[in-house]
């Protein structure tokens, strides 16, 4: 392998427990305005448009900064970049507890976002180097992917709670000490590695990709105002050409941050594909209930918090215990088989609306929770496996690229569907059609996204890959 790391001379445990903390926080931050966000678009006097950007402003930055995060963090060190990556979320998070326009609130979240992406990609990248293929590496990327749960778990709750006691801006004060926590753990608790010839950094890659998913991204949130605006159009068409010129760039480049020809391996190419889909799925679905369920059962943000908890804490567990199915279902088919499964959950939030009760909704979040503790577990697994072991970090960073730019879709989707003008004298019954047709796009990109997989399944090398796995218990 051509690669230099730093003995192991931190414990395991140590190393596994900082390297989960990373996404845990991440995830924290991203699902803070879940249940804030009636709270904080009052307080910001933010429209329609800004509450949709407060969604999505996170999962722009992140899938604007995946891949080079795990680019750079294979060549120039994992840890570094880590903890770069823990400073950038402490100050973005900060940024947060002091704006006072919805604005500058959404520049801190697409910051949290940048910071969050190289902690996910690193943090993965760093566990496929301390703990070989196998039984280890399986039981590590489950305890990564059930740290992920926990995160959406405790961040609406928390938001909420610190929301009642002292304000919306508690809890991004309270993301931003965790952080600076985090770059100190990561810097003492956590080995280095990087690659032994560090490739130049691609910056044409970055700024291109960066730039093109953020336009693409805006036009797809701004056409609640119209889908034949000009300003809708043009965001829209310069956002596809500069991720043309990304893919033209990766191409002919040296030393690319994405290596093209990964594509071709019929395995990375199926795990790329389901975390679109779960992105653009179930988790953006998910993302609206507690908004959803505080308009229209006029519950409070804490309630709304423990509703969400059916999803989320369901979710930590079974990607917890996720590897024990190894022996029956290997993590290739577990992404199919978690993506039929949160399909199906989905189509059980269909309905939702002023006459229906909180119970129909945790029932469906519930099945939604244990399908995707399986899903991301397995995503976690194929992420590091389906590249060479020196590109871990980037094949990490090309995983949840694709995660958080389906999110980002999603949510956007989301957000013009249940849109309204705010004359509108009965908006409950246009949020109610918009919600029915969210669920059933949101389902659609669920289901393609278990047909890929399944596709993918007839390659040889994931045949020979699954045979492999399937003795040893995960």
């Amino acid at each position: 392998m051509n690669a230099t790391a730093q003995p192991l001379t931190g414990r395991p445990a140590r190393i596994l427990t900082v390297a989960s903390a990373g996404p845990l926080l991440v995830l924290l931050a991203f699902s803070t305005p879940l249940t804030t966000l009636v709270s904080t678009a009052d307080a910001l006097s933010a429209d329609m448009g800004d509450q949709a950007w407060i969604l999505s402003a996170m999962s722009v930055g992140a899938a604007a900064g995946l891949l080079s995060s795990g680019a750079l963090g294979d060549d120039y060190g994992r840890r570094r970049i880590f903890c770069l990556g823990a400073l950038l979320l402490a100050l973005a998070s900060a940024l947060g507890g002091v704006a006072t326009t919805a604005w500058v609130l959404i520049v801190g979240r697409i910051l949290q976002g940048l910071g969050g992406a190289a902690i996910i990609a690193c943090s993965l990248g760093l566990l496929s180097h301390c703990f070989p293929a196998g039984p280890a590496r399986g039981r590590a990327t489950s305890i990564w992917a059930a740290a992920l749960g926990s995160g959406v778990a405790l961040g609406p709750l928390l938001a909420a709670a610190l929301n009642q006691w002292g304000g919306w801006q508690l809890s991004y004060w309270l993301t931003a000490m965790c952080a600076l926590l985090l770059a100190m753990a990561g810097r003492w608790g956590l080995p280095e590695f990087r690659a032994a010839q560090p490739r130049k950094v691609d910056m044409a890659g970055t700024v291109l990709l960066g730039l093109g998913l953020t336009l693409l991204l805006a036009g797809l949130i701004e056409g609640r105002s119209g889908w034949h605006q000009p300003l809708v159009l043009v965001l829209i068409a310069s956002g596809l050409a500069l991720l043309l010129g990304f893919v033209i760039a990766e191409r002919v480049q040296s030393s690319p941050m994405l290596d093209l020809s990964l594509f071709r391996r019929a395995d990375f190419l199926g795990t790329t594909l389901a975390a679109f889909a779960a992105g653009a799925g179930v988790l953006s679905l998910v993302s609206y209930v507690p908004t959803l369920l505080m308009q229209f059962d006029h519950i409070s943000a804490l309630e709304a918090s423990t509703v969400i908890l059916a999803w989320s804490a369901t979710s930590a567990v079974t990607a917890f215990a996720a590897r024990w199915l190894t022996p029956w279902l290997t993590p290739h088919a577990q992404q199919w088989v978690g993506l039929f499964g949160v399909a199906l959950a989905q189509l059980g939030l269909y309905g939702i609306g002023p006459d229906s009760s909180v119970q129909h909704a945790v029932l469906a979040l519930l099945l939604a929770g244990m399908a995707n503790g399986v899903l991301n577990a397995a995503l976690g697994y194929q992420a590091v496996a389906s590249v060479p072991p020196e590109r871990a970090a980037m094949g990490s960073g090309a995983n949840n690229t694709a995660r958080y730019l389906g999110s980002a879709i999603g949510l956007a989707i989301v957000a013009v569907l249940i849109s309204h003008p705010d004359n509108t004298p009965d908006p409950t019954v246009t949020i109610t059609h918009g919600w029915n047709q969210a669920v059933l796009i949101t389902v659609l990109f669920s289901l393609l996204g278990a047909i890929a997989v399944i596709a993918t399944h007839r390659q040889p090398d994931i045949r020979q890959a699954d045979r492999a796995l399937s003795s040893p218990r995960r």
